[in-house]
């Protein structure tokens, strides 16, 4: 008997409530971040318990975590998972503080060098993300390196309520988000054209496409699970560099890490799958290191180890 599938990402509801999260900022404007706080413990109380999906896939992600990395000093329960969707549900006010700029700058840290060098390049190039962290925040980049241009590629129809309301916050921002559900030539060209304008395209690595992609299986936390091969696809065809990026809680602020992935990414055709895993392997490796240092940032909430591709059949 087959077991059922389990949902793939983009069909797990969008439970955000964009009148909600207003309200907590409008809160914060006028009251600061403690009464902000305190209105958003029930908050977050109110969805940790009606989000039973979450909720599993939450304290599964933080048991694995446990196991692989040992990151809390005791097997991780029910706070654990409740104070993960607190931190999550703080990441996404500091997210609209980003694109507003009004995110204390003094509270960031940037290790930029490898980025700084590129852009004085002129040169472009793929940056390979995951949903982690406050990555808004390399706004701040682009605020303070004249130059730094980056279209982040997303499936914005999952969030577009919370989307609209980031667009209006910042319009004009050098950061731009590009709505997509497949990768396709006509994608394929625009982006080469911005990359060989100098400009940056950012993807993330840490979930299977929607429709019509491949994905290859890689070890994350001890377990095999699907990671999507459209970053490695992408870089190889645009034929530039690649990096990391990361934006993880440290202290009570942040540090966005960039790093070189790799120089150029060559697919052999012999070779071409094992050449795929082999990079979705390293990228899971790179994440692992990320949530070791900070747990509570992965944000995922959905059963990640058992993610099937969005159009493949039903059982």
């Amino acid at each position: 008997m087959n077991q059922p599938q389990a949902a793939h990402w983009a069909d797990i509801g969008e439970s955000t409530s964009v009148m909600g999260i207003a309200f907590l900022c409008g809160v914060h404007r006028w009251l600061g971040r403690w009464p902000f706080l305190l209105c958003l413990y029930p908050v977050v109380l109110f969805h940790w318990l009606g989000n039973a999906t979450a909720r599993r896939a939450s304290l599964q992600y933080l048991q694995r975590l446990q196991a692989h990395a040992g990151a809390f000093e005791r097997a991780p329960g029910w706070r654990h998972s409740l104070r993960h969707f607190r931190y999550f549900a703080e990441t996404l006010l500091d997210k609209l503080l980003a694109l507003g700029r009004r995110y204390p700058v003094a509270k960031v840290e940037l290790q930029r060098d490898v980025m700084l060098s590129q852009v004085a390049r002129g040169e472009g190039g793929v940056i390979i993300t995951a949903h982690i962290g406050c990555l808004e925040l390399c706004q701040t980049l682009a605020d303070y390196v004249p130059g730094f241009r980056l279209t982040a590629l997303v499936h914005t129809a999952h969030a577009e309520r919370f989307n609209r309301m980031m667009r209006r916050l910042d319009p004009n921002g050098q950061v731009q988000l590009l709505q997509v559900t497949e990768l396709g030539p006509a994608t394929a060209v625009m982006l080469a054209e911005r990359v060989a304008r100098g400009e940056f395209v950012a993807i993330a690595g840490d979930r299977v496409p929607l429709r019509g992609g491949r994905s290859v299986r890689a070890s994350f936390l001890g377990h095999p699970a699907p990671f999507p091969i459209g970053p490695y696809v992408l870089a190889s065809t645009l034929g530039c560099p690649v990096f990391t990026m990361a934006c993880v809680h440290a202290g009570d602020g942040y540090v966005v890490r960039f790093a070189r992935f790799a120089d150029r990414l060559k697919l052999p055709r012999g070779s071409r799958d094992a050449a795929l895993a082999e990079q979705a392997a390293r990228f899971a490796q790179w994440l692992e290191l990320q949530v070791s240092g900070a747990p509570y940032d992965w944000f995922n909430f959905f059963p990640f180890w058992d993610q099937v591709p969005h159009d493949a059949p039903k059982h």
